[in-house]
Formats: structure tokens, C-alpha cells, sequence
């Protein structure tokens, strides 16, 4: 297999250091005693400063769990094609560590911060799920510290299989990952793109069901799929497929902006050629299109703005300073405009309901850009239940609208009021409203109680409602 390591952009020129078994078996020895240390009517909590979560939480004092010393890659196996890997690990000292012997995760997340444990814990999503499902479904076993202390080894099959299905969008509520191993896939040195015009959203729909099923479009192969939308009348779709690096490929780390470059007037396809690397990281540069609440998609502040500053990281803490002092609201209150309600969503809806729900949502809600991403699940996996075998889109929209002084969360209402409607669900890594009895329809109710009785009988962690929706 051929090294990947040399990339364009923000690209590490060489992968970190694979972590010893020494050095892990004493850093979950720490996550260990961390737990016993803390005192038995304290709710246990991550001493960890950084989230890729959108909802609030409760600001505590409380010690937390020591998870330093679990943030690398133990081992890449490129003859079996898997990776061990701990549970803090960032997606992108993953992917360089993996890239290095010409492989990647089966599913990637957009964001570089975002851990494989988070990711399998509280789900992810990119354009490999059509064909890979979600990250969880590319998990062989893992180690879980749960909410009894003990560390247990999950697997699909054996003592703690109902562990290993019910993990995935538990949140930490029934405990953490220290250890994953899991499948890789061979890549190659770039991806070839090319993004369809559409000008109604059911063609669009039917394109991409056509690729789901077929894995190709006009008799090439398609390796990534996804989409956006720009307006009823103005949406894409980008087909990547594996490609030999030739040529120059671009590099969307610099002055352009990566979404931006999908748009066309819909004559031919337009084409495109990215490095592997950063095709995975296309996104995280300008955290999707949220960059432009910050001014570094204008020409004049993105010269100025710093390249190492330009991706999801450094944006994450300029939002993490505007929820600690209310900028944007007080910014709003100057302009005599009233506060914003935040709407940072993904939802699946099944596949034929997906016209139905953006034309809705671009008729209600006005956020513009939406992403697409389909994704189809090969599994059983009871606290998101998503119909093996049946074609979900995910739809990701990420801003603010005015806020009803009323009822602060209406927008995020009314959205979860339709998303129930067309037999679709939402994820919990955002603001949730569902009152208790239909959240644990949604989210495996039954199943999970088990789980937490078994897994966690003293409720020592927080459960699902109260850390999704009670932000406790």
C-alpha cells in the first residue's frame, strides 16, 4: 500500500507516534481511579475542556474523569485492515496515522476534533454512508469504563453484545470508550469530484437514490456521495470517486472557500480534484459554510485571518466565548432586533420524504445553506433505530433564526414536530424539546432501561432525557 502522508492545505507531513501498551494500560488505570475518586453522590463527568456538542450543559466544579493519555492510535494493521485506536483520539491524528499505509476509516466526520468515541457514542455521518453506514458500524469491539466502573470488552456477540448495539447514541450516559478497533478501507492518493445541478429538489432525490442503489452514475463509479442545497431551485449533488493523484489538485485551506466551488449554472458538471486528505477535511476549514458568521469568507478579513486559525477548532472557541457572554445577543439588543434562536440540527428522514422535507424547511425555517447526506444502516442499533437496509437522508443545518419571545425554542420545535411526521429522527448532539415519554419513543426506551440497570445501577452517569434534553 502506498503512503499518504503528503498532502496540500493543513496536512501533517507525518503521523503521530503509535501509543505503547504500556502507556495505554496505565492511562486507563488512571481513567480508573479517577472514577473512584470521585465521590459516590457526584454525577460523573469527563475532565475534558473541549465538545463538539451544541446543546449547554450544566457548569459543576466536580472533579472529572481523568481521560489524559487517551487521545492516540495503538496500532494500524494494514494486512487485516483495522486500527486500534483510543477512545479520545481525534479523527485527524486517526486519519493521518491510517493514510500513511494508504488507508481510512470507513466513515470520516467532517471535523477534525471530533473523537472516534464521541463518534461512535454520539454518531457521525459523512459521504461514505451510503455504502458504510454510520461510524459505529465499522466498530469490531471496544473497551467501555461504564457507569459501574468496571472496564468491559463489547462485541457484536458474547456477554456484552447488548452493550456493543446499544453504545451507539448513548452519549456517555451508559459509559466511555478507551479502546476501539476498527475496519479501515483502502484509498486512494486523491478524489475526483464532480457536482450535478439540479433545479427541483425531487430530481435531485431520485439521483441520488439511483447512486445509493447502483454505486455508480452514467457508468462510473461513485465512492462519496453527498449534497447541498442552496435553494429550491439550486442544488447539488457531489460524486467522489477514488482517484491516481494528476495533475494539481486545489486546495481550499487558502482563499477559496470549498462550498463555493460547487456552484455552477448547471450547462455540464463541473469537476474538481482533491488530495484524499484534504477531501476528508474539505469541510473543516471553513466549518462548512459557518465561517461567514465570522467574517473570514470576505476577501479583505480572510487575508488577515490566519491559516491556522481557518478551521472548526478555532471557531469552536469563538463560540464557546459567545455563549459564555452573550456577544451575538448583545451585538442583536444594539441593532434594536431581538435575540436568536439557535438552530444547529441533523435529521434523517427516509429517503422519500426528503423533498417534502426541505421544500418544508426552506418554506419555514430561513437557513441557507442545507447539507445532504445519505446514509443507509446494515445493523440493529435500538437507541437510534434506523430500518436496516432503507435509504435515510440526513439534512444538517446549522445557524439562527429570531427568536419568539415566547417560547424560545419554536423553531427547534416546529422541526421536531415534522421530522415525527415523515418517520424520521433527529440527533442529540444539539438543543432537544421532546417531552419524556416521546423521547423514549424515539430513542429505544425500554431497551435502554436495561442497559442502564445493568451497566449502570447506581446512576452514576447522567441518562439519555436528562443530558439530551434537560441539559443537566
Amino acid at each position: 500500500m502506498v503512503s499518504l502522508t503528503t498532502t496540500t492545505g493543513q496536512g501533517r507531513s507525518a503521523p503521530l507516534p503509535m501509543v505503547p501498551a504500556a502507556a495505554h494500560e496505565a492511562a486507563v488505570a488512571r481513567l480508573a481511579a479517577s472514577y473512584r475518586a470521585i465521590p459516590a453522590d457526584a454525577t460523573v463527568r469527563l475532565a475534558k475542556k473541549t465538545s463538539n456538542l451544541f446543546r449547554a450543559r450544566a457548569r459543576t466544579d466536580a472533579p472529572g474523569l481523568d481521560v489524559s493519555g487517551l487521545g492516540g492510535v495503538l496500532s494500524v494493521d494494514p494486512v487485516a485492515r483495522t486500527a486500534d485506536v483510543q477512545g479520545m483520539c481525534t479523527y485527524a491524528d486517526l486519519v493521518d496515522a491510517t493514510l500513511a499505509h494508504g488507508l481510512a476509516p470507513l466513515v470520516v466526520p467532517q471535523l477534525k476534533t471530533i473523537t472516534l468515541g464521541g463518534a461512535v457514542t454520539g454518531l457521525g455521518i459523512e459521504s461514505t454512508s451510503f455504502r458504510s453506514g454510520l461510524p459505529h458500524e465499522s466498530v469490531l469491539e471496544m473497551d467501555i469504563l461504564t457507569g459501574s466502573g468496571e472496564i468491559v470488552t463489547a462485541r457484536p456477540e458474547g456477554e456484552h453484545a447488548d452493550l456493543f448495539h446499544g453504545f451507539p447514541n448513548s452519549y456517555g450516559t451508559l459509559g466511555y470508550a478507551t479502546r476501539l478497533r476498527i475496519s479501515l478501507e483502502e484509498v486512494d492518493a486523491a478524489v475526483a469530484l464532480r457536482h450535478l445541478r439540479f433545479h427541483d429538489l425531487e430530481s435531485l432525490v431520485t439521483a441520488m437514490g439511483a447512486v445509493v442503489d447502483t454505486g455508480e452514475h452514467e457508468g462510473e463509479r461513485v465512492d462519496y456521495l453527498d449534497g447541498v442545497v442552496f435553494s429550491a431551485t439550486e442544488a447539488y449533488l457531489t460524486l467522489g470517486r477514488r482517484s491516481p493523484l494528476t495533475g494539481a489538485p486545489s486546495d481550499y485551506t487558502g482563499m477559496d472557500v470549498y462550498y463555493r466551488s460547487i456552484q455552477h449554472d448547471g450547462a455540464r458538471p463541473r469537476t474538481d480534484l482533491l488530495t484524499t486528505h484534504d477531501y476528508l477535511w474539505r469541510w473543516d476549514t471553513d466549518w462548512f459554510w459557518c465561517s461567514r458568521a465570522f467574517g473570514v469568507q470576505r476577501p479583505g478579513i480572510r487575508r488577515l485571518w490566519p491559516k491556522r486559525f481557518r478551521n472548526s477548532a478555532s471557531y469552536w472557541k469563538l463560540i464557546a466565548l459567545d455563549h459564555r457572554f452573550d456577544v451575538a445577543d448583545r451585538l442583536e439588543a444594539r441593532k434594536g432586533r431581538p435575540p436568536r434562536e439557535r438552530v444547529v440540527q441533523d435529521i434523517e428522514v427516509p429517503l422519500g420524504r426528503t423533498a417534502e422535507f426541505v421544500e418544508w424547511f426552506l418554506r419555514e425555517v430561513p437557513i441557507e445553506p442545507i447539507w445532504l447526506c445519505p446514509v443507509r444502516s446494515s445493523g440493529s442499533w435500538p437507541l437510534y433505530p434506523l430500518r436496516p437496509g432503507e435509504t435515510y437522508v440526513n439534512v444538517g443545518f446549522w445557524s439562527s433564526v429570531p427568536r419568539d419571545p415566547d417560547d424560545p425554542g419554536a423553531t427547534n420545535r416546529l422541526i421536531e414536530a415534522k421530522v415525527t411526521e415523515l418517520d424520521g429522527h433527529k440527533s442529540l448532539y444539539s438543543d432537544s424539546y421532546y417531552d419524556e415519554g416521546e423521547f423514549w419513543q424515539h430513542y429505544g426506551g425500554a431497551t435502554y432501561a436495561a442497559l442502564k440497570a445493568r451497566y449502570d445501577p447506581r446512576s452514576r452517569l447522567l441518562d439519555l432525557y436528562s443530558k439530551a434534553v434537560r441539559r443537566t
